[in-house]
C-alpha cells in the first residue's frame, strides 16, 4: 500500500476536497509544485491554474483554483483559494466569454486598473479552459 498524505482542498464558499492521496500537484507562483508524503514544510502563494490530486488507487482528480495559498505540514497539504470549482463543475461557454471580453478589454484599455485586471480575468480565464480540456483528455484515455 502506497503512503498517503491528507488533502484539504477549500474555497470561501465550500470545501472541495477531503481526504487521503497519494500526490498533489499544484500551480505555485514560480511553477508547478508535486508534493508527495512526507514532503518539507511549506507555504506558497498559488496562480490560476489546475490543481491534481492521485487518489489511491492512481485514479486522479482535478480542480480548477483561481489562486490562493498551499501550505505543507508533515502529513497535511491544505490549499485555500477564493475561487475554486471541480473540474467537472466548470461552464466552458462562461470561461470562453469571460476570455473574450477580457481580450477586448486589454485591447481597449485605457487605464493601467483596466488592463492588470483584464490580465488577472484572462489568465483565471485561460486556467479554466485548460483544466477542462485535461479532464477532457482523461477522460477519453480512461
Amino acid at each position: 500500500m502506497a503512503m498517503t498524505l491528507h488533502v484539504d482542498i477549500v474555497s470561501a464558499e465550500k470545501e472541495l476536497f477531503s481526504g487521503p492521496v497519494e500526490m498533489v500537484t499544484a500551480p505555485g507562483e514560480l511553477g508547478e509544485l508535486g508534493i508527495l508524503p512526507r514532503h518539507s514544510q511549506l507555504l506558497t502563494r498559488l496562480k490560476p491554474g489546475q490543481v491534481r490530486v492521485r487518489l489511491q488507487g492512481g485514479d486522479e482528480q482535478l480542480f480548477y483554483v483561481s489562486g490562493g495559498l498551499l501550505e505543507v505540514q508533515p502529513n497535511l497539504v491544505t490549499i485555500l483559494s477564493d475561487t475554486a470549482e471541480r473540474a467537472k463543475d466548470l461552464d466552458e461557454a462562461a470561461a470562453l466569454s469571460a476570455k473574450q471580453r477580457a481580450e477586448q478589454v486589454i485591447a481597449d484599455s485605457r487605464s493601467e486598473f483596466e488592463f492588470a485586471r483584464a490580465k488577472v480575468e484572462l489568465a483565471e480565464a485561460i486556467a479554466q479552459l485548460q483544466t477542462i480540456a485535461k479532464m477532457r483528455k482523461q477522460r477519453k484515455s480512461s
